[in-house]
């Protein structure tokens, strides 16, 4: 009878010891989502921008009778502006400051005030500009300032979502000017530009 006693403790035992040992409850950590990062569209060319230019070209003195001066130009400055990205099309505005070398000597200074409309092709934007010049001098060149028109076509590329490379060529006119006895000017410029974008 103690056997039979004996058996059933050690059978209960048992069964306790493999039910009823203390399991300590799971606690579920909470999932930690990392923040997604966020990455400059290259393609959005929507926001302020600024940088230098260099170019070369040339400016003649037309008169009723033809050509009465040629001469070859150097010029370099700075530009800032502002564009909005449409989706396809972007538009904006700049305004740029050249100091102009004649290759027949003399200085003179080219403020631009443009308008510009472009194609959005992901990193490559060509434009179109349209817009008002004021050139000025007062040393061996001459002595006059003159407004015109100024009108262009160009081209940006987008080599980092911060920084842009392009070439544009532009055409001045400038009707009637005192400084030169009030016939025209009309000069063609070829720029090579660096933009920083904001």
């Amino acid at each position: 009878m103690k056997f039979v006693f004996a058996s059933v403790a050690a059978s209960l035992f048992a069964g306790t010891a493999f039910a009823g040992g203390y399991v300590a409850p799971v606690v579920e950590q909470p999932v930690t989502v990392a923040p997604p990062v966020i990455v400059a569209d290259p393609s959005d060319w929507t926001g302020f921008y600024a940088g230098l230019q260099y170019g070369q070209g040339g400016i003649d003195e037309v008169s009723d009778s033809g050509p009465d001066l040629e001469t070859d130009l150097d010029a370099w400055g700075l530009h800032g502006g502002y564009n909005r990205d449409f989706g396809k099309f972007v538009l904006g505005g700049e305004i740029d400051y050249n100091k102009v070398d004649l290759d027949i000597g003399g200085k003179a200074d080219l403020t631009r005030l443009r308008g510009r409309a472009g194609y959005d092709m992901g990193r490559f934007l060509p434009y179109v500009t349209l817009g008002a010049a004021h050139i000025s001098t007062d040393d061996d060149a001459g002595d006059f300032s003159e407004t015109g028109i100024t009108y262009g076509i160009g081209a940006d590329f987008k080599v980092t979502d911060r920084f842009s490379l392009g070439a544009e060529y532009s055409r001045a006119d400038f009707d009637d000017v005192d400084g030169v006895d009030g016939q025209d000017l009309e000069g063609d410029l070829v720029q090579l530009r660096g933009s920083f974008h904001f």
